[in-house]
C-alpha cells in the first residue's frame, strides 16, 4: 500500500509501507525479529525526517497516536515548531 504524507506547507511524499516496514525492521536495536510488522505512523515520520516531538499526525483532519499502526492511505503532517 502506498501512504501520502503532506507535510502542510512543505513537502509531500509518497511511501511505499512494504519499504518502511523493511527500514522499521532494520531498525530494531534488538537484532530478534519484529512482532508486528505493520508499520507506525512515528515509521512514516522516520522515512521523512522528522520527529514525533515536534509534530502531530492527523487522519481525517483527526490526531493519531505515532504508535498506532499505518491504517490510512493519506496522512497530514502538522509541524508545532519551525523555523529558527
Amino acid at each position: 500500500m502506498h501512504v501520502t504524507v503532506d507535510v502542510k506547507g512543505e513537502d509531500t511524499y509518497e511511501l511505499d509501507l512494504e519499504a518502511v516496514a523493511g527500514a522499521a525492521a532494520d531498525a530494531d536495536a534488538t537484532g530478534g525479529p519484529v512482532a508486528d510488522p505493520t508499520p507506525t505512523y512515528a515509521d512514516l515520520l522516520r522515512e521523512v525526517e522528522l520527529s514525533p516531538h515536534e509534530v502531530s499526525v492527523l487522519v481525517d483532519g483527526r490526531p493519531v497516536p505515532e504508535d498506532q499502526p499505518v491504517e490510512s492511505d493519506h496522512v497530514t503532517v502538522l509541524r508545532l515548531i519551525k523555523g529558527g
